[in-house]
C-alpha cells in the first residue's frame, strides 16, 4: 500500500452547521483533519495514511504567508522516500488559487491532490467523505503521477492551471468549462483521458527554497464607465503588478489605457485577462500590447494569472520575459 499524508487546513470540508439540512449557513473550519479522516473506515485497505494540521480557517482567510508554509510542508514530504503522495483538504472558495499556486512551486513528480466539500460535514450528504476518499485513492494511484497538482471533487479529476469554481453552491462546482476534466475517478480507480500541456511542478523554474515573501499584485475589474481611481489607489499602495480583468478579449477604454501607461512609469507590470469565464486573450489583438507594453494572460483567469505574475515578479521585471512564462505556465 501507498504512504499518503494529509495535510488539514479547514474549510466547509471542516464545517459544522446547526442542522443536517443546513448546507450554506455553518460555521467553516472546526472539525480537525484526525476527526475527518477517522471516519473514512475504508481508507485501511487502500493506503498507510498520516496527518497534519498546517492551518484551520475559512479558505476565504488564506494568505501568501500559509501558501509558503504550505508548500515548504508539501515540497520537505515529497522529498521523503517513503512518502508517495500528499492530499490537502481545503476550503472551495480559494482552493483553485492555491492547487495552482503548488502547481508552480512543486518540484516533484509525486501526486499531490487537493479536495475539499460544497456541504459541511454535518449535512445529510455531505459530499466531504467521498471527495476525501476518491482524494486518497488519487494520490495513491500511478497513473496520476507527474500531471501536476490535482484538484479532485464529485468523482472528476481537474487540472489545477485549468480548473475553477463555477457555482456558488452545488457539488458539481468545479469545472474547467470548455477544456474539460482530465478524467473521472469511480469504483476505487483513475480515469485519465488528457494531459496537462503546459509545465508544471517538477519542470518549473520556480523554487520555493529561495522565496521569502510574495509581491504584491492586485486584481482589478473592467467595467462601463471606470475611472481608474482603483488602479490609481493600487499603484499609490506599492504594488508591483495589476491584473485587468477585461472586457472580453482583455479590452479597456482608452482612458484606462492611459492610467495604465501611467503607472508603468512607476514600474507597475499589466498583464491584461478577461472578464469572461472562457477564452484565449490574444497578445496584440484588442489592444496593442506591444505599444503599451502589456502582458497578454493566455487562458488563465485573473486570480490565476495573479499567482503567476507574482512568482515571475519574483525573477525578472523585463515585460518580455513575463510574457514568455504566461506562453510557458
Amino acid at each position: 500500500m501507498k504512504n499518503i499524508v494529509i495535510l488539514g487546513t479547514g474549510g466547509t470540508i471542516a464545517g459544522v452547521s446547526q442542522s443536517s439540512t443546513v448546507t450554506t449557513s455553518y460555521n467553516s473550519a472546526i472539525l480537525p483533519i484526525d476527526d475527518i479522516v477517522a471516519k473514512l473506515g475504508p481508507i485501511k485497505n487502500i493506503a498507510n495514511i498520516k496527518t497534519e494540521q498546517i492551518t484551520q480557517i475559512d479558505s476565504a482567510d488564506m494568505t501568501h504567508e500559509i501558501w509558503l508554509k504550505l508548500a515548504k510542508r508539501v515540497a520537505a514530504l515529497l522529498n521523503q522516500p517513503d512518502i508517495d503522495g500528499v492530499v490537502i483538504t481545503h476550503g472551495t472558495d480559494t482552493l483553485e488559487e492555491t492547487a495552482y499556486f503548488l502547481n508552480l512551486v512543486l518540484h516533484s513528480t509525486k501526486p499531490v491532490v487537493l479536495v475539499g466539500a460544497m456541504r459541511p460535514a454535518t449535512a445529510v450528504s455531505s459530499d466531504g467523505p467521498m471527495n476525501l476518499y476518491n482524494a486518497i485513492i488519487l494520490a495513491s494511484s500511478p497513473s496520476a503521477q507527474g500531471k501536476g497538482v490535482l484538484v479532485a471533487l464529485n468523482n472528476t479529476i481537474n487540472c489545477s492551471r485549468d480548473v475553477t469554481k463555477t457555482n456558488t453552491a452545488l457539488q458539481d462546482t468545479f469545472k474547467a468549462p470548455e477544456l474539460g476534466y482530465l478524467g473521472y475517478i469511480v469504483d476505487d480507480y483513475s480515469h485519465f483521458y488528457r494531459m496537462p500541456t503546459r509545465k508544471h511542478t517538477y519542470m518549473t523554474e520556480f523554487d520555493i527554497n529561495t522565496i521569502s515573501e510574495l509581491p504584491q499584485v492586485d486584481i482589478i475589474y473592467g467595467y462601463v464607465g471606470d475611472r481608474g481611481t482603483l488602479v490609481e489607489s493600487a499603484a499609490a499602495n506599492g504594488t508591483s503588478g495589476i491584473i485587468y480583468a477585461g472586457l472580453g478579449n482583455g479590452n479597456m477604454s482608452n482612458n484606462i489605457k492611459e492610467i495604465f501607461k501611467r503607472v508603468q512609469d512607476n514600474g507597475v507590470v499589466i498583464v491584461r485577462s478577461t472578464r469572461v469565464g472562457n477564452g484565449l486573450v490574444t497578445r496584440n489583438g484588442a489592444v496593442n500590447d506591444d505599444l503599451y507594453k502589456f502582458i497578454a494572460s493566455d487562458t488563465l483567469n485573473p486570480q490565476k494569472a495573479r499567482i503567476l505574475l507574482m512568482l515571475a515578479l519574483t525573477k525578472t521585471k523585463d515585460v518580455k520575459k513575463i510574457q514568455d512564462i504566461f506562453w510557458t505556465y
